[in-house]
């Protein structure tokens, strides 16, 4: 059966969906069949990897309503050992409609159930938000990654999230934090340094050793439809994200 993380942070731009897309793709690098689920309605984990959004059909916007399969949407991407569950903008308006539905908070999880068997790791790519899609790939999920950004905000909302964790447990009791990852790291910085201080304060052993420096090269990735790995692979956040997915497999113990 699949290892599902859901990577989650309810405060944006802190590299949560770059997190996604290229930890899956070094995941699948590593020999490891990985699905990436995009549960964000920006999509960006989506034409990140170079799927275009006009030419989908059905995404997770149906499969979140329970009116198709993750099968039936899930999408091989051009890398090897990868694919994609889509979505686009649509997902926004089905959070409304999935509040009307019985089992509004399992729909994903039993969605995954089908198909968990057909792969190693399955990452949940959330929104920047507690709603009913977060709070979906919580209950789905195995283990939370949670993405902080070392700047002066960073701790702000993450025990508001750690808060929900509890709550969120009580459906789902083998919830575990896998790690917090410090991402935009420049330790040239004194702020960088002294945040991710606070941070090993505050998270202790379940920091990643891995951080994310500030890259151009990832910046520029997603508007060539490809993981940094792919578009400059001798790139510091290749690196960065390679040294990741390899504490990722050691702390799900699937490390080959």
């Amino acid at each position: 059966m699949a290892t599902v993380i859901c990577i989650t942070n309810q405060k944006g731009g802190v590299g949560k969906t770059t997190t996604a897309v290229n930890l899956g793709y070094f995941l699948a690098k590593d020999k490891f069949k990985t699905l990436i689920i995009d549960f964000d309605p920006q999509g960006n984990a989506t034409s990140g990897l170079g799927i275009q959004k006009e030419d989908l059909e059905e995404t997770m916007t149906e499969v979140a309503l329970g009116k198709a399969t993750l099968s039936q949407i899930i999408q091989e991407t051009k890398f090897k050992n990868l694919d994609i569950a889509p979505t686009t903008p649509e997902l926004a308006n089905a959070e409304v409609e999935m509040a009307k539905l019985d089992k509004k908070f399992v729909q994903l999880k039993n969605a995954i159930a089908e198909i968990s068997a057909q792969y190693d790791y399955i990452i949940i790519d959330s929104p920047p938000s507690l709603s009913f899609l977060t709070v979906n790939g919580m209950i789905a999920a195995e283990y939370l990654l949670l993405p902080v950004q070392t700047e002066f905000y960073a701790l702000e909302g993450v025990a508001q999230l750690l808060e929900s964790m509890k709550l969120v447990k009580k459906v789902n009791p083998e919830l575990k934090l896998l790690g917090v990852l410090a991402t935009m790291y420049d330790k040239r910085t004194s702020l960088s340094v002294e945040v991710l201080e606070e941070v090993k304060k505050y998270f202790k052993d379940k920091v990643f050793e891995t951080t994310i420096p500030r890259n151009v090269r990832v910046a520029e990735a997603p508007s060539h439809g490809a993981p940094v790995g792919n578009y400059d692979k001798f790139s510091k956040g290749a690196k960065a994200y390679k040294a990741l997915a390899r504490e990722v497999e050691e702390r799900t113990g699937r490390k080959k």
